[in-house]
């Protein structure tokens, strides 16, 4: 049998496929909201894309307490990076959406297009990543994070405490990695 081609969608995955089969479960709503759900990952993507190039561009959106033009203009202000991937080891890094060190002040922002509540835990994480990979204890740091979201913008600056016990786990969780990996092979 010659089975047809279908070059255009090769290697995508459809909302309705077998890999994702837990639709065939769903009622009509389920459907409707997971689908719902599905779009605004898609719109979310898209924006931080969409921030991004602005930022890495120089720019500033028009001024307003709307979450994206805020998020944008002050990445712009601060003159943070946008996209930074922050690195310990390939069990563990994570890609910062704006960030900048300068005279000993770690800033870090996040932009949150979805409406479930954000947490600062992953700010948190980011925080972790940065001093392990270029060696600073956050005692020897000034740290600022802040998150983007439903027009609002939270700010936190965490503790010494808060970082240390995140920068333990990643260093103690990527031996356990490594080590289950070495096995592998």
């Amino acid at each position: 049998m010659n089975f047809n081609k279908h070059l255009n969608i090769e290697g995508q995955h459809a909302f309705l496929g077998a890999s994702k089969y837990h639709w065939i479960n769903y009622t009509e709503e389920k459907v409707i909201d997971s689908y719902s759900k599905f779009m605004a990952t898609q719109k979310g993507t898209i924006l931080h894309e969409f921030a991004a190039q602005c930022i890495r561009l120089g720019q500033k959106l028009p001024k307003s307490q709307k979450t994206l033009n805020m998020y944008v203009n002050d990445a712009i202000g601060f003159k943070m990076n946008t996209e930074q991937v922050l690195f310990y080891s390939e069990n563990c890094f994570g890609t910062a959406d704006a960030i900048s060190f300068r005279n000993r002040l770690l800033r870090i922002h996040d932009l949150k297009t979805g409406v479930t509540p954000a947490h600062m835990e992953q700010l948190l994480i980011y925080v972790a990543l940065f001093c392990l990979e270029y060696k600073f204890k956050p005692s020897e740091i000034d740290i600022e994070l802040r998150l983007y979201q439903s027009d609002e913008i939270l700010f936190h600056k965490p503790s010494v405490d808060e970082i240390l016990p995140i920068m333990d786990k990643i260093v103690t969780f990527d031996k356990v990695l490594t080590k289950i990996k070495s096995e592998e092979d």
